[in-house]
């Protein structure tokens, strides 16, 4: 079996999947990449104390020894990044959102045209179990023709995961519908089969920005002890270091809330609301079709089914327990078990095993550009955005 190389650009956040790939067979994390000198010492500690690493994503470009770039980077980079990959003919993976512009986007498009079959987009929720039983429910015709979809995301923790870092602020991230939401929007068009024409939202920061020192940092704050939003109780120097910036900082200025409304190509009417400060995590989907409905409880780790029947039905024809697909550890290490599933199937596709990318670049266009919409819709008073 012939070794594959990886490099992998951003070292730190999701560029710990280097993880699942070290524990494929035949799978060697070669070179990284990172402006910190500290995350490539991490890096080099617990990954590969021999991979090659720099602070220029470009030497990795440059080496002819790699199969795949691994892209891994806040999301305003994606852009230059993937398509430099691209150009230089290895094979990429892109973790979501592919980028924070319509031309960006397209940019992305255009060369992966170039250089077919090469990108994946990192879409790992296609591969949870809930998601895989759910589009399987639907392709089998269970719920008949969907007519409607609602999607509550509850993002428990959230000022933990999105704002005391680099997410926070607009500049980076465009939306966190495009950091966060992607994910479901996605989910959306996968098991629907469909993509979004026209958003519409409505959005605010309700519960995080302030007027806090950009740089102050939980360790240094004298609320440290007491601030339900801490860090302190989480921060590791050795885990993901950067989240520890007080969420009540100036630069904060993303939305912590979302409403939105979406119209997919069929006609299909979508309601999503994302919001970052609830007490719990808990992804619900819900598809409405003309024979029935499914809905998932991701706390329970069920998919429920409803059939249409002559008068009321409260009760579920059927429950699928997803803990008969996976382990409780299993469903709770990596996204549900998604990740190392998703991992593998890049290395499989630089191997030839398989000829087409599982996750193409058109689902993260189509996934970012509904989330450029909405978002775009929310700052110009919830008006209706023809997606392009």
């Amino acid at each position: 079996m012939k070794t594959v190389n990886l490099g992998i650009i951003g070292l730190n956040g999701r560029g710990r999947l280097w993880n699942y790939w070290k524990q494929i067979e035949g799978v060697n994390i070669a070179a990284g990449a990172d402006i910190s000198r500290d995350s490539i010492d991490k890096f080099l500690k617990l990954c590969n104390p021999d991979a090659f690493v720099t602070e220029n994503y470009r030497d990795l470009l440059s080496r002819s020894d790699l199969d795949g770039i691994v892209v891994t980077t806040p999301d305003y980079l994606h852009a230059k990044m993937v398509t430099a990959a691209l150009e230089s003919g290895k094979f990429v993976y892109c973790e979501k959102p592919l980028a924070v512009s319509v031309k960006e986007c397209d940019d992305i498009l255009e060369a992966s045209r170039r250089h077919p079959g090469k990108l994946m987009i990192g879409f790992n929720m296609r591969y949870m179990p809930f998601v895989c039983k759910m589009k399987e429910l639907v392709d089998n015709g269970e719920i008949g023709e969907i007519k409607a979809v609602w999607v509550r995301h509850f993002v428990g923790m959230g000022s933990n995961y999105y704002y005391h870092d680099w997410h926070a602020n607009k500049r980076n991230v465009g939306s966190l519908l495009l950091q966060k939401g992607s994910h479901d929007i996605d989910v959306i068009h996968y098991i629907t089969g469909h993509h979004t024409v026209k958003a519409a939202a409505f959005g605010s920061l309700d519960i995080f920005g302030g007027d806090q020192d950009n740089k102050l940092a939980c360790p240094d704050c004298d609320l440290k002890d007491s601030c339900i939003e801490s860090q302190m109780p989480l921060l590791n120097p050795d885990n993901k270091p950067e989240r520890k910036y007080c969420v009540f900082r100036k630069e904060v200025n993303i939305q912590d809330n979302y409403t939105c409304l979406f119209l997919l190509d069929n006609g299909i009417k979508v309601s999503y609301n994302e919001c970052h400060f609830t007490p719990d995590y808990h992804r619900n989907y819900t598809f409405i079709g003309t024979k029935g409905r499914i809905e998932n409880n991701e706390i329970e780790s069920t998919v429920k089914l409803w059939k249409r029947k002559n008068g009321r039905n409260d009760q579920p024809d059927q429950v699928f327990d997803m803990l008969n697909t996976l382990t409780r550890e299993q469903l709770e290490i990596g996204h549900g078990g998604a990740d190392p599933k998703i991992c593998a199937d890049f290395i499989r596709l630089i191997r030839g095993e398989i000829k087409e990318p599982p996750v193409p670049v058109e689902a993260g266009r189509y996934a970012a550009i509904a989330g450029l919409a909405a978002q775009y819709s929310l700052e110009h008073g919830g008006i209706a955005v023809d997606v392009k």
